[in-house]
C-alpha cells in the first residue's frame, strides 16, 4: 500500500458517533465497524465495553474484524468452494484451506457510503459487485444501526442479481470490564441453548448437532467463560482452551455480564445461530487503546446461520434470489445490576 493510496483512504473515512442518555455509539463508514461503545457500570463510570482502535491503519494491520460487518458469508466455507445451480465457484482462500469472513478483502475492509446520519439513526450502504473474492452477483447491502434508549439495533437488508449465498453478522468483541482493564475469563454468559454444533480441528463444523447437557458448553444456566480454560473437553481443547462454536438458539435473549462492575448486555437476534469465540487466536503484537493485545481480551457473539451451510444439506439454505430480501437484525441492551 502506498503513502498516497493511504492518504485517500483516510480522507474516505468517516466517523460517526449516536447518542443517547448514558450511552455513546462510534461508528465507522469503514467496514460498518462499531469502533466503540461507552456505557456506565453501577458507580456510574462511562468507559468503553468493546475491542477497537483509533485510526485506520491499525485496522489495517492487525484487526481480526473488530467491531465489522462480516459477509458475504460470515465464518468458514470448507475448500474454499461452493456449488450454486450446478456450477462450482471458487472462492478467495484465505484460513488454510478454507474461505473465511468473506475473504481476503471481505466486507469489513470496504468503504460503505452514507446515506442517513442523526444523532440516533446511521444508515450505510454498500455495493459488491458481481465476481467479488469468488462469489456470484452484484449485491447491494443496507446496514442501519439505530439507537433507542440503552439499546442499540443492526439491521442489515440486501438485494441480489443473481442467486448467491449471504450470511451476514456483526464481530464486535466484548469487554465489559471498562476500559480494557481485565480479561473476560471472569465475565458470566448465558445462552439459551440445548444444541450446539460440534467443529473439527480446522474449526470447521462437523454437520452434527450434539446436546451441551455435561459439557462445559451448557450456557443455559450461565457460567463463566474461564470454565472453558480449566476444562480437557475436547472441544474446548480444539479451540485453544476456549470457544469457537456455533449454538443454535431459542428466541431467548444472550446475557454477558461483568459481576464485579454490575455491567451487561443482553442480545436478541432473528438469527438461528451465534457463534461464541473467546479471542483465544488474538495475537499479542499490537496495543488496543494502550492495552496489550492478547487472547481471552474480547470475546464475540456472532448472530448467523450456520457455518458452512452452503455446503451442508442439513443446515439451513443461505443462497438469496433476486426477487428475495436478505434480513438480518440484532439487538444489545445494556444496562446495569446495582449487586
Amino acid at each position: 500500500m502506498t503513502k498516497q493510496t493511504q492518504l485517500i483512504q483516510e480522507t474516505d473515512l468517516i466517523r460517526h458517533t449516536l447518542t443517547q442518555p448514558g450511552i455513546e455509539v462510534e461508528i465507522w463508514n469503514y467496514g460498518g465497524i462499531i469502533n466503540d461503545i461507552r456505557v456506565a457500570d453501577r458507580d456510574g463510570r462511562i468507559e468503553s465495553v468493546i475491542l477497537g482502535f483509533d485510526t485506520l491503519k491499525e485496522y489495517q494491520d492487525h484487526s481480526p474484524y473488530f467491531g465489522a460487518i462480516v459477509g458475504r458469508v460470515a465464518g468458514r466455507i470448507g475448500q474454499a468452494q461452493m456449488e450454486v445451480e450446478g456450477t462450482v465457484y471458487p472462492l478467495a482462500v484465505n484460513d488454510g484451506t478454507h474461505h473465511l469472513h468473506g475473504g481476503i478483502k471481505g466486507f469489513d475492509q470496504t468503504f460503505f457510503d452514507i446515506v442517513e446520519a442523526t444523532t440516533d439513526r446511521l444508515h450505510l450502504r454498500l455495493f459488491s459487485p458481481d465476481g467479488t473474492e469468488g462469489y456470484p452477483g452484484n449485491v447491494t447491502l443496507d446496514a442501519i444501526y439505530q439507537l433507542d434508549g440503552l439499546a442499540l439495533t443492526l439491521m442489515m437488508h440486501a438485494t441480489t442479481d443473481q442467486k448467491t449465498p449471504l450470511n451476514l453478522t456483526n464481530h464486535t468483541y466484548w469487554n465489559l470490564s471498562g476500559n480494557l482493564k481485565r480479561d473476560i475469563l471472569d465475565h458470566h454468559l448465558t445462552i439459551p441453548s440445548k444444541t450446539y454444533l460440534p467443529v473439527g480441528e480446522d474449526l470447521l463444523p462437523t454437520g452434527e448437532l450434539r446436546d451441551v447437557t455435561g459439557t462445559p458448553l451448557d450456557f443455559r444456566t450461565g457460567r463463566q467463560i474461564r470454565s472453558s480454560a480449566e476444562s480437557d473437553h475436547p472441544e474446548t481443547v480444539a479451540a485453544g482452551h476456549g470457544y469457537d462454536h456455533p449454538f443454535l438458539l431459542s428466541g431467548q435473549p444472550i446475557r454477558l455480564e461483568d459481576m464485579s462492575n454490575g455491567r451487561y448486555v443482553e442480545v436478541t437476534t432473528n438469527q438461528p445461530v451465534v457463534i461464541l469465540y473467546t479471542g483465544t487466536q488474538l495475537e499479542t503484537d499490537y496495543e488496543i487503546r494502550g492495552v496489550g493485545a492478547r487472547p481471552s481480551l474480547g470475546l464475540c457473539l456472532e448472530t448467523q446461520v450456520h457455518p458452512n451451510a452452503v455446503n451442508e444439506p442439513n443446515f439451513p439454505d443461505i443462497l438469496v434470489e433476486p426477487d428475495q430480501t436478505y434480513h438480518w437484525e440484532t439487538t444489545y441492551r445494556f444496562g446495569v445490576n446495582s449487586v
